[in-house]
């Protein structure tokens, strides 16, 4: 793989058959087709159900800097260093209050959820804990192309974050519509985060055997989140709303 010194500029306006690849599975593979987003989308979740995803996806959201940490620790450059704190910036906030975090902290108020249960993790699901623990130990483990290579569900986000803001503000008219701002903000930062990262796979995966291992590791981001949705949704019934 080649040094990450390697620009992160793109500077063709045509894909490569490699890129297709990772749209492909972004697109085809992504959580906004399971079952239980396409009910969010279409406003028939409970307020018991929407709150126990809230709390649920709550764990994966104050981990995400975690796993940003892990992989700016294996970024072997100032220039990508300071790129990659930008992401724990944006979820932890520059300062207290803010930061996307908070942000879901405040989607968790204006749904009816006390902060300090979504800070203790008190009820995080069993499927939901082993599913984040396995994104985060991936971060840990691989190599900076597949750790790199499984945020570009990015890709795919900023569509979702549009279309979830429009269902909340059509479906869910008891949630405080101020609530919504980290699905706002992500509109934005996702379009910024994956053209950085998808500049950077694309960059140093050359070789057949590396494009494989960062098809593989976004696959596997996507199972992640889909594993993350089974567990609440599989659960309906089985524990307090």
């Amino acid at each position: 793989m080649p040094r990450s010194t390697t620009s992160t500029t793109s500077t063709t306006s045509s894909t490569t058959p490699f890129e297709d690849r990772l749209r492909n599975v972004a697109r085809e593979h992504y959580h906004d087709r399971h079952p239980f987003n396409v009910r969010m989308h279409q406003g028939e979740l409970t307020p018991g159900e929407m709150r126990r995803w809230i709390r649920n996806r709550f764990h994966y959201q104050r981990h995400i800097p975690v796993k940003d940490a892990l992989i700016t620790a294996k970024l072997d450059t100032p220039q990508l260093r300071r790129m990659w704190l930008r992401r724990i910036q944006d979820h932890d906030g520059r300062n207290e209050g803010e930061g996307g975090i908070e942000r879901w902290l405040r989607l968790g108020g204006a749904a009816g959820l006390d902060r300090s249960l979504l800070l203790s993790g008190q009820d995080v699901l069993p499927g939901v804990r082993l599913a984040v623990d396995g994104y985060v130990n991936f971060c840990r483990l691989r190599s900076p192309l597949e750790a790199v290579a499984a945020s570009l569900t990015e890709l795919s986000a900023p569509d979702l974050m549009r279309v979830r803001t429009a269902a909340f503000e059509r479906h869910y008219r008891w949630i405080d519509p101020d609530g919504l701002a980290y699905f706002r903000s992500r509109e934005a930062q996702g379009r910024q985060d994956s053209r950085e990262a998808l500049d950077l796979v694309l960059a140093w995966a050359r070789t057949e055997e590396h494009q494989e291992r960062a098809v593989a590791a976004l696959t596997f981001k996507c199972d992640v989140l889909w594993s993350l949705l089974d567990a609440v949704d599989h659960a309906d019934g089985k524990e307090q709303p």
